[in-house]
């Protein structure tokens, strides 16, 4: 712009110098031919600007177009010629870079766009942070996994957020992986890594959802194993207690012999008792599949909590029913949902039992609400972070004589029930056994 005002002056120059001579030409008296030459001086002047401003300026002024489309980052516009071959040439390598600039923006956008796509439908939980590990985009599995929405995440760090699997994946070392199991039964591989971006590096997680195929790798191996066990010891005590049985009837008619039949009679019903003890682990695997009928969780609650009455009563435990009148119904296998009930309010009673003598009275409150969920809270002495992650491996308990088989039943059931649930203890002190349906 500066050169286009530049050759105005000297253009306005030119011509008022030209017509100044002109005039102090024909004042003086000039003949003709001095007055011929002076016309012809301003027009060839005339000329001269013409062609200066079509070798100059104008291209300069194509230049400095080119300029302001790159500033405002337009590359779908494009120069026009301007007669000059030097300037064309240059109006033409302007054209065929914003051609390829803009094909390579189109080409980026379209493969961003692709990306971003692959991480919305992709199976595994994506957590991208910025530098400063806020959370910056997420996808919609991640979102299920963590239980929260884009809002209570997007800009905050991930020990910022209350639920379990963020804190795992906060502790998490950069550049690892590692298996995570929560008090939900869930187990996922989860990753740390990072992307260059501009010469920075911009972490992410990968989250790997593997709750069935380890349940069903862990379930195939303890089906065979307990099968096999109880295969062999029921075929022993089986041969055992017939020979018992036989020689404590012989003797039993022998004089003296009282001592040994009641030793012998002592040793048949251990073995009865161990074949009990190894039934209840083949139960395990033989859980029936369930027959789905609509039933209301406020009757189920409701009948569970009367028959748990005399068991709480026992233990001087206060039990409490509370029941939303909005719960939706459900489909469920009533009996099997029963037993996971009585199991759940069975291992509060033995909890609350474990409470030192302060003084304090058990409570136990049943509690549905809506739309469909139920949950179980206790006031024992609660569930520490280190076992939480181990309450539904199979065969694990923390009762001294326990056989870890009661929440393996409580996961098989829920599950082929298709419900979420887990089991912590607050930050209040209340230990939690939640189910939900629908989810």
């Amino acid at each position: 712009m500066r050169i286009k005002i530049l050759f105005y002056l000297l253009a306005l120059f030119l011509t008022a110098l030209g017509a100044g001579l002109f005039c102090y030409i024909h004042r003086a008296g000039g003949d003709g031919t001095s007055v011929y030459l002076m016309e012809g001086a301003i027009v060839f002047i005339l000329i001269y600007l013409v062609v200066f401003y079509r070798r100059v300026v104008r291209p300069m002024n194509a230049i400095s177009n080119g300029m302001e489309l790159l500033r405002e980052q337009d590359f779908s516009s494009r120069l026009s010629p301007v007669g000059q071959y030097e300037a064309d040439r240059m109006v033409n390598i302007f054209n065929r870079m914003m051609d390829q600039l803009k094909n390579e923006r189109l080409r980026l956008r379209e493969q961003n766009h692709f990306l971003d796509l692959l991480i919305q439908a992709s199976p595994m939980g994506v957590i991208i942070t910025t530098l400063d590990d806020e959370v910056s985009q997420l996808n919609p599995v991640a979102l299920k996994m963590l239980g929260v929405t884009s809002e209570e995440i997007i800009g905050k760090r991930l020990e910022q957020i209350n639920t379990p699997l963020a804190t795992e994946l906060a502790a998490i070392p950069k550049e690892s992986a590692t298996v995570v199991r929560l008090n939900d039964a869930s187990i996922y591989k989860c990753s740390r890594s990072y992307f260059i971006d501009r010469g920075f590096k911009h972490p992410f997680f990968l989250i790997e959802r593997m709750t069935e195929e380890v349940i069903r790798a862990e379930k195939r191996a303890y089906e065979k194993v307990i099968r096999m066990i109880a295969h062999e010891v029921n075929n022993t005590t089986a041969g055992i207690t017939s020979t018992l049985d036989t020689v404590e009837q012989a003797l039993s008619t022998e004089p003296g012999m009282d001592d040994i039949c009641q030793v012998m009679h002592i040793c048949t019903e251990r073995c009865y008792s161990m074949s009990r003890f190894i039934t209840r682990f083949a139960d395990v695997v033989k859980i029936p599949e369930p027959t789905l009928r609509p039933a209301s969780l406020n009757e189920l609650a409701t009948g569970c909590t009367r028959f748990m009455e005399g068991l709480c009563n026992d233990h001087n435990i206060r039990l409490h029913l509370e029941t939303a009148a909005d719960v939706q119904t459900v489909n469920l296998d009533a009996s099997l949902f029963e037993q996971v009930l009585v199991n759940i309010l069975k291992n509060a009673v033995e909890s609350i039992g474990n409470i030192p003598d302060d003084g304090r009275q058990g409570q136990i409150t049943v509690r549905t609400f809506a739309p469909a969920g139920i949950e179980v809270i206790d006031n024992g002495p609660g569930i520490s972070k280190e076992v939480e992650t181990k309450l539904f491996t199979p065969f694990f308990s923390t009762k001294p004589h326990g056989q870890g088989i009661g929440l393996i039943f409580i996961r098989e059931v829920l599950t082929r029930h298709g419900c979420t649930f887990s089991l912590r203890t607050g930050d209040d002190g209340l230990t939690r056994f939640r189910i939900l349906f629908g989810s």
